[in-house]
C-alpha cells in the first residue's frame, strides 16, 4: 500500500511539474523582436554615446545628483544596447560577438549600480573592461577601423 501510494504521489508530482513547464513555454515565447536600426545606427545612437558618457564620467567625476542621474541613464542604455546586439537580426554569430555584447550588458549594469551608489571606485572598475570590449569588437568586426597587419 505505501509503496504504491508513494509511486502515485511521485507520478502526480512529475505530472504537475511537466504541466507547469508546458504551460510556461508559451508565456516565455513572445513576438519575434523586430530590428529597426542598422548596426551603424545602433552604434551611433546607443552604444557610442552611452559608453562615451560613462568613460567621460570616470575621468571627470559627476559633481551633483543631476550628473549622477545622467550617468545612470547612460549605463542603462549601454546595458540594454548589449541586449539589442544579441537579438536575432543584429547578432553577428554566437561566439565573440555574444561575448562582447554580454560585456556591454554587464558593464552597463555595473555602471548603473555605481551611479546609484555614487561610487567612484566601482565606476572606475568599468573603464578597462568596457574599453577592451569595444576594441576587441572593432578589431574583429570593423577591419576598416583596425586593419589587420
Amino acid at each position: 500500500y505505501f509503496s504504491r501510494k508513494g509511486h502515485e504521489m511521485r507520478s502526480i508530482g512529475w505530472l504537475s511539474i511537466a504541466w507547469l513547464l508546458a504551460a510556461a513555454v508559451p508565456l516565455a515565447q513572445g513576438p519575434d523582436p523586430q530590428p529597426v536600426g542598422t548596426m551603424s545606427q545602433l552604434m551611433v545612437s546607443m552604444v557610442y554615446p552611452a559608453a562615451n558618457n560613462i568613460l567621460l564620467s570616470i575621468h571627470r567625476e559627476p559633481r551633483d545628483d543631476q550628473e549622477w542621474a545622467a550617468l545612470e541613464r547612460s549605463a542603462v542604455l549601454l546595458g540594454e544596447s548589449g541586449n539589442v546586439l544579441m537579438m536575432p537580426g543584429h547578432a553577428m554569430g554566437q561566439g565573440e560577438w555574444m561575448t562582447q555584447a554580454r560585456v556591454l550588458v554587464d558593464m552597463g549594469a555595473a555602471a548603473s549600480e555605481a551611479a546609484r551608489a555614487k561610487d567612484v571606485e566601482a565606476l572606475a572598475a568599468v573603464s578597462e573592461p568596457l574599453n577592451a570590449s569595444c576594441t576587441t569588437c572593432h578589431k574583429r568586426y570593423r577591419p576598416n577601423v583596425h586593419p589587420q597587419p
